[in-house]
């Protein structure tokens, strides 16, 4: 194989650029002996024999081959085979001839092929010893193998060259913890750094060795094997920049090639999504499905804070492993929500900060306290778990017994001041009764009430969270079935009011009040309101007053600028009449 320099790491397309060669998709696959033209400059392909596998090379990509070039006449004009030594290029720098890479991104592994080349392409552009101007040419080509080439920063600073394909998982991200094995060395092979023999562990997003490390790991999957050419602006190496320890010194400018091998990643999940609860996967549970929320679940775990105390553990030494229902609160916010995300027999690490553990109060757990403000460190394993059922899979009798189950659940939450949680429920009960399946008369007023029902509570709730626009929706939802819903009505006013649509507040309670006259809530909130606009009005005439005020202040400067300039043009008319004099 020829030597990796840096001028293969040139750009030769632009990805935005038509590729010429590109078979067209719909083509079926040629037959040995078969022959085809390929694309639009007129190349055409022969199968001679199968390659291995579906994969082809691309532009870029560093590929080996044996060639024949033959005239028409059947003179053999150029061959590798006479010294049976295959040649090593870049694909898109037309090493051999114009044209000829063109097919060869169209070959696997191990395939044999003819290409007949048209006169304006092949050696139509120069003249050669063997083969004179605008002649047809044609090439029996070996794809021997091939490496991929990737520009990992598309600026040239990164070279990767897959030497050995990974596994169908990954590529990691910055939150994962990757393990590694590498050798950096200069160009002139003299080695600089290396791992130990079981590799190195870090988290990506840390950083590792030198800024081009993460990057390229980030492109790479479990199992892969990668040499890097790595330019300067991303070559410095920690720790290494001094002869120590039998390492020698890196040269400032200097030029990296590095072996490195991607051995294993754990998966890190961000759950909350603010990073306050952090999932490290140690081992991959069965399947794909995951506990849910509702989801009867039983596990075993280990409790720690960051300085290794034991809090608790549960399900180990013949104790009884830790069952409960999800989104019950029945265990911290972080465990919970983790839990929520893991399979059957899956084994992981949960880093649980304050606000989704104990917040800032002290704890007593079984075996220690908890300070105030404490990371918490899971290590939790799903032993099993049953997942609520979902609407889809109940009769219509056990969608309404559902739905008014949660509706209670909503309220008991509601009078414990749990607002958020009782949204939930009362969203759940919705679902269940959904408007996609019709119900019987009997029980389609049932329904209609249930929702109905569940809509107000659930602005109730909106309202006392203050999430106004939410309460104006639910509202809505229920004026859209019962227009004259009295509490409805008083509700999405009281949401009006706080978003100060006193107008539209104005409406709904005078509705109101027409169909309840007598309604004491609907009178109060009134009053409120008439208070309200009395105050916006007094703001507004306060405001129109200033305007006008300051209108008035620029109209009298302006009228007094006019009376100076007439006054001063008058004076210039008299000194003129004076000179002439």
């Amino acid at each position: 194989m020829v030597e990796f320099s840096m001028a293969n790491a040139e750009v030769f397309i632009d990805e935005n650029d038509e590729e010429p060669g590109e078979e067209i998709e719909s083509a079926p696959p040629l037959n040995v002996g078969e022959e085809r033209e390929i694309n639009s400059n007129g190349l055409k392909k022969k199968l001679l024999k199968h390659g291995h596998g579906w994969e082809t090379p691309e532009f870029g990509d560093q590929v080996t081959v044996h060639y024949v070039g033959i005239l028409l006449d059947g003179t053999k004009s150029v061959s590798t085979r006479e010294k049976d030594e295959p040649v090593t290029f870049k694909l898109g720098q037309e090493k051999v001839v114009a044209g000829l890479d063109c097919g060869i991104i169209t070959m696997r592994k191990g395939e044999t092929a003819l290409f007949t080349l048209p006169s304006e392409t092949g050696f139509g552009s120069t003249d050669s010893d063997a083969v004179s101007s605008n002649t047809v040419v044609q090439f029996e080509v070996e794809l021997v193998s091939w490496i991929r080439v990737v520009d990992v920063c598309k600026d040239g600073g990164i070279i990767k060259k897959i030497m050995e394909k990974g596994e169908l998982v990954g590529p990691p991200g910055d939150l994962d913890e990757v393990l590694v094995q590498y050798v950096v060395r200069l160009l002139d092979g003299v080695t600089v750094a290396k791992t130990p023999e079981h590799g190195v562990e870090f988290y990506v997003k840390d950083g590792h060795l030198c800024e081009a490390l993460p990057k390229a790991i980030k492109t790479m999957r479990k199992g892969e094997k990668v040499n890097l050419i790595i330019q300067s602006q991303y070559a410095f190496v920690e720790g290494a920049m001094g002869s120590e320890n039998g390492v020698p010194s890196i040269p400032p400018s200097s030029i990296l090639s590095i072996d490195l091998e991607l051995v294993s990643f754990k998966p890190v999940i961000n759950v909350t999504g603010d990073l306050g609860v952090l999932k490290k996967i140690l081992k991959e549970g069965e399947g794909t499905l995951t506990a849910n929320e509702g989801a009867a679940v039983t596990i075993r775990y280990t409790a720690k804070l960051e300085d290794g105390t034991l809090l608790e553990k549960k399900g180990f030494d013949g104790e009884d492993a830790l069952k409960f229902i999800t989104d019950e609160e029945q265990v911290i916010a972080g465990l919970d929500q983790s839990v929520t995300t893991m399979k059957k027999g899956e084994h992981a690490i949960v880093t649980i900060k304050p606000d989704y553990g104990f917040g800032n109060t002290e704890v007593k757990r079984d075996l220690a306290m908890v300070p105030p403000c404490s990371t918490i460190i899971f290590e939790v394993e799903m032993l099993e778990f049953t997942k609520e059922k979902d609407p889809g899979e109940m009769n219509k009798h056990e969608r309404i017994q559902v739905a008014q189950r949660k509706k209670e659940e909503g309220n008991l939450l509601f009078k414990n001041g749990k607002y958020q949680r009782a949204v939930k429920k009362y969203e759940k009960a919705v679902d269940c009764i959904n408007e996609d399946e019709p119900f019987e008369d009997d029980d389609q007023r049932v329904v209609k009430s249930l929702r109905v029902s569940c809509w107000l509570n659930g602005a109730a709730c909106c309202l006392k969270r203050n999430d106004f626009q939410e309460a104006i929706k639910q509202c809505s939802k229920v004026l859209e079935v019962e227009s004259c819903n009295v509490k409805a009505l008083y509700r999405r006013a009281q949401a009006f009011m706080e978003t100060a649509d006193l107008h539209l507040a104005e409406l709904d309670i005078k509705k109101a009040l027409e169909i309840d006259p007598q309604n004491r809530e609907v009178k109060l909130i009134q009053k409120t309101l008439i208070q309200h606009q009395a105050e916006s009005n007094k703001r507004d005439a306060k405001l129109y007053k200033t305007m006008f005020a300051r209108l008035s202040n620029e109209n009298s400067s302006a009228a007094k600028r006019l009376k100076v300039e007439d006054m001063e043009g008058k004076n210039e008319e008299n000194a003129g009449e004076i000179n002439m004099r």
